[in-house]
C-alpha cells in the first residue's frame, strides 16, 4: 500500500515503484472511477491502438478453414483455460 498527497491544486503523484511495474510514464491518460467512497484509477488505453488490415490483405493464417463450431469450441476451450 502506498500513501499520496493531494496537492493544493488538486494533484497527486503516483509512487515511482507504482509507475515502473505497470509502465506509465508521463502523459498516460487515466479514466477515474467513482464508486461509493472508493476510486479506482485505470490506464485510458490498455492496448495501443489497433490498426486493421486492408479487406484485401492476405490472410495471416495459412491452416485449413474452420467451421463456425470449430471456432466455437476452440474459444469455450481457450476460456476454460482461463478461470
Amino acid at each position: 500500500m502506498e500513501i499520496v498527497r493531494l496537492s493544493s491544486k488538486g494533484q497527486f503523484v503516483l509512487p515511482k515503484s507504482i509507475r515502473d511495474r505497470h509502465h506509465w510514464e508521463a502523459g498516460t491518460e487515466f479514466i477515474i472511477i467513482e464508486r461509493g467512497s472508493e476510486l479506482i484509477i485505470r490506464p485510458a488505453r490498455v492496448f495501443p491502438p489497433s490498426e486493421l488490415e486492408a479487406p484485401d490483405a492476405p490472410s495471416v493464417y495459412q491452416g485449413k478453414a474452420l467451421s463456425l463450431e470449430e471456432m466455437d469450441q476452440a474459444v469455450r476451450d481457450e476460456a476454460g483455460k482461463h478461470r
